[in-house]
């Protein structure tokens, strides 16, 4: 098997990744993206980013997609092959896909995070059947009806105002008693009176026939049934770290750790965005983790 090497591999086409491997590139580095999905990240689900990024479009799919191009003309070698391995290799590090073997003196990991489930009866049974994670994408597909968002952060109630649009209910289910997400956010949803706030409440099932019908919740009141099309849950992040060797460090969740420069604790591995511990959660502020990082991986190489 023939193995291709760059200066510098970028594991992830998120913004995070799309941003570093651009960094690269303009600094005359020889640069390769790998993406298992497709690019944008979390992002290209949503139509309208709030706030939206300097200088780019409202809409994720759009700004990712204007990166992508920024980046295929600067150069960078974009690769849809998912990383099943990554291990030091010749002072550099071999990175491992189904497709093949490549090389790099230093390897940026960007791979992000994926919506936590729920982990309760019938959520996974009805993926795709009233189960969804992106209000913008299937938010049409629930005209008139009631859905719930489960969750409390930014995501949640900017994803509950989205509903809005299509639904004739939104139920807002969070387990605690106040929400965690901004306050300019919190007072979207306060003024909309589509939507109905439930605190201190978790869900315990999805249930239905074909389709999602209702949700059993659980407060302190005991547990009820209420009806339901449709469950977007929004309850945090889990990074996309597998791939990664046991020796790379990790915080309690799962986050790869890092030092103020944003290496790793291997040398030559670095980790920016969302699957970083401690990343701010904004666009602005994986954009500014990938700029950082890709700088200090320049000025290590030249």
């Amino acid at each position: 098997m023939s193995t291709t090497a760059f200066d510098v591999i970028v594991i992830g086409e998120g913004i995070a990744g799309l941003t570093a491997a651009h960094t690269l590139a303009k600094l005359g580095l020889s640069t390769a993206t790998f993406e298992q999905q497709l690019f944008g990240g979390l992002v290209i689900n949503i139509n309208e980013l709030d706030p939206a990024p300097p200088g780019g479009e409202a809409g994720g799919a759009a700004f990712a997609a204007e990166m992508t191009q920024a980046n295929a003309d600067a150069g960078v070698s974009s690769i849809q092959e998912p990383v099943t391995a990554i291990a030091a290799a010749d002072g550099g590090f071999s990175v491992t896909t189904d497709g093949g073997s490549y090389r790099a003196r230093q390897v940026i990991v960007a791979s992000g995070a994926h919506l936590k489930s729920l982990g309760v009866p019938g959520e996974a049974e009805f993926e795709g059947r009233g189960v969804s994670k992106c209000a913008d994408c299937d938010g049409p597909m629930f005209q008139n009806e009631t859905v719930a968002v489960v969750g409390g952060g930014d995501s949640a109630l900017q994803e509950a105002q989205v509903l809005t649009h299509y639904c004739g209910k939104v139920w807002l289910i969070h387990r605690g008693s106040a929400f965690s997400a901004q306050q300019r956010f919190i007072d979207r949803i306060q003024g909309n009176d589509k939507i109905e706030t439930r605190f201190g409440t978790t869900v315990e099932a999805v249930l239905g026939g074909q389709m999602v019908e209702k949700l059993r919740i659980k407060s302190s009141a005991g547990s009820e049934e209420i009806p339901c099309a449709g469950i977007f849950a929004y309850i945090g992040l889990e990074p996309n770290a597998k791939f990664l060797p046991a020796n790379v460090k990790r915080d309690a969740k799962g986050f790869i750790t890092t030092n103020d420069a944003l290496e790793t604790s291997v040398s030559g591995l670095w980790a920016v965005g969302a699957v970083r511990s401690g990343c701010g959660g904004s666009l602005e502020d994986a954009m500014a983790d990938a700029k950082r990082a890709a700088e200090a991986v320049a000025a290590r190489l030249k």
